[in-house]
């Protein structure tokens, strides 16, 4: 079976934080963001945490079909662009 990839990405000055997920690891995708707000060495936050956890728990499944949804290109830049 080919699931869809859940993207969340957070940019944070010249930090990129992004998370790929299946639905089937929602679970997983949430104790990393937990693990990643609890490690002092990474400037990600546990408000991080939480507003990308809420985005998670309110994503919509891949199987449920949605409505008025354009998809977006994001373009981060390259290490050499700096």
């Amino acid at each position: 079976m080919n699931e869809d990839i859940n993207v969340l990405a957070l940019v944070k000055g010249r930090e990129r934080y992004i998370f790929l997920y299946e639905d089937s690891q929602r679970a997983e995708a949430l104790r990393t963001l937990g693990r990643f707000a609890s490690n002092p060495e990474l400037s990600f936050t546990w408000y991080d945490a939480a507003v990308l956890s809420q985005k998670v728990r309110n994503s919509t499944p891949a199987s449920t079909p949605m409505m008025n949804v354009t998809p977006r290109r994001i373009n981060l830049p390259q290490a050499s662009d700096e």
